[in-house]
């Protein structure tokens, strides 16, 4: 029970961290850097991605010693998926339902898209990314 909400805190503060340097990187690329939306976005999400894995390699998951680049490549799949979550929350909103206040997309895109999104990063770096033997997929272990 214990290392269940140690590994919950562990990745959400990982996720924490991630997500400032994405808002800090994206922030910078954009105004003093000049560089265009898509490209600053797509930067500053492998950034983040980078210091995600290696927080939760070095932290939150040291115990199940990943090695090579296949668990990297699987973690920033993992985390385009999340991306890929949050955005289609916001197409559904904004497109589907008719939802297009910046209020409703900030709640579909930031506030329930990144809930399920973090769900399913969570559910994919314990059970794709750093598995351990024994583990099939059960947020219990």
């Amino acid at each position: 029970m214990w290392g269940d909400r140690r590994e919950l805190l562990g990745f959400a503060g990982v996720g924490l961290l991630a997500y400032t340097v994405d808002l800090a990187l994206f922030t910078w690329l954009r105004g003093p850097a000049a560089l265009d939306p898509l490209t600053a976005k797509a930067l500053s999400f492998v950034a983040a991605c980078t210091v995600a894995y290696a927080g939760n390699a070095l932290g939150t998951y040291r115990h199940t010693d990943p090695r090579g680049l296949r668990p990297y490549a699987l973690f920033l799949v993992v985390n385009a998926a999340g991306a890929a979550v949050q955005l289609l929350c916001l197409t559904v909103s904004h497109y589907g339902l008719g939802f297009t206040s910046q209020r409703a997309d900030t709640v579909s895109g930031a506030g329930i898209g990144m809930v399920l999104a973090t769900v399913l990063r969570f559910w994919g770096t314990r059970t794709l990314v750093f598995r351990r033997e024994g583990r099939f997929g059960s947020w219990t272990g």
